[in-house]
């Protein structure tokens, strides 16, 4: 039978993936170590749309190929799916990034995701991520990714209501059995205007009942899904935070003059990356980057990957990935 080589005689990077992939590891005699998989190929199919269970598959997938990946469960949808959060990283650096918070802003999970199974084939190749090499990233950086936040909405939106609750969707949706225009959760409330940074502003903005898009909730963080992001983010104490939406070529990147210094830097960054506009301040308020820089004075990011109507086409699915990696690369090593 043909021996394991000694660990002396292993090349040093190959070392290095296998102590980051057993991390977890108390090194006790007979416990089994986790060889890293060598695979250059990433798993995420880009071609279709992205329904929460293609996601959650996704989810499998990867954790069976890089073990070394964490899956925790923060909290579940209106219709009880689950929301879930991936970690990778050992560093001192907590950067948190999320996408789908709109339903028709689905694409956004499939950036996400197949930018972050970049980043684990760059782990386990000794390759580089942007102008770092991905071991770097890392060591230095604890990296939170929740891929879809409105697994309800995005699947409203592809596939269209579940039976028990068709009736009250439609009714919502003004007698339209179309739901591509709809942004909200299941109940017909926009999470992205549920958080406690001047949500009064909102709800004085958008007084009508549950709909398809801005209504706020009757209360901030009210809804199953916001509340898990709000209390991820106060558990963790995340550094910065970069949440991914459709549409605009933009990135707004302040809010009441709360964010520090270091958010016109990394906005310089960004900018000097990618052809999408940076803007300061938008009249707009109880979004998930706005409530994050009110309360930590920390830098913020919202993407508005792409231009056009929501849910943009999977065709510009290779424009808008090749100009958004930049950015996320940049708000792990900045």
């Amino acid at each position: 039978m043909e021996r394991m080589p000694k660990e002396e005689v292993l090349p040093p990077l190959y070392r290095e993936r296998i102590q980051f992939i057993n991390q977890n590891q108390r090194n006790l005699p007979g416990s089994i170590v986790k060889v890293p998989v060598k695979i250059k190929h990433r798993i995420v199919d880009t071609a279709e749309p992205y329904p929460s269970a293609k996601y959650m598959n996704d989810i499998d997938v990867l954790q069976t190929i890089f073990p070394f990946m964490k899956v925790n469960k923060i909290g579940s949808s209106a219709l009880g799916k689950e929301i879930m959060e991936i970690r990778v990283g050992i560093g001192k650096k907590k950067v948190h990034m999320n996408a789908s918070l709109h339903a028709n802003e689905w694409i956004t999970s499939l950036v996400l995701m197949e930018w972050f199974n970049e980043y684990l084939v760059a782990l386990t190749n000794g390759m580089r991520i942007g102008h770092c090499s991905a071991l770097e990233l890392f060591q230095e950086c604890d990296l939170s990714i929740v891929g879809m936040a409105n697994p309800d909405g995005v699947d409203l939106v592809i596939d269209g209501p579940p039976k028990e609750i068709a009736s009250s969707c439609l009714d919502m949706n003004n007698g339209n059995d179309d739901y591509h225009g709809w942004k909200a959760d299941i109940t017909g409330v926009d999470l992205n205007r549920q958080f406690p940074a001047n949500w009064d502003r909102m709800k004085e903005r958008y007084p009508a009942g549950p709909g398809p898009r801005d209504y706020p909730g009757e209360r901030p963080l009210t809804q199953k899904e916001a509340i898990a992001l709000a209390e991820l983010v106060r558990r963790e104490d995340f550094d910065r935070v970069i949440a991914l939406h459709t549409q605009g070529h933009e990135f707004y990147w302040g809010y009441n003059g709360d964010e520090p210094q270091l958010s016109a830097i990394m906005a310089r960054e960004f900018a000097q990356k990618t052809t999408y506009a940076p803007v300061q301040y938008v009249d707009s308020h109880a979004g998930f980057k706005d409530w994050f820089i009110q309360e930590y004075k920390r830098p913020g990011f919202t993407l508005e990957l792409g231009k056009g109507v929501n849910p943009l086409p999977l065709s510009q699915f290779k424009a808008i990935y090749e100009e958004t990696k930049h950015l996320l690369n940049a708000s792990m090593y900045l």
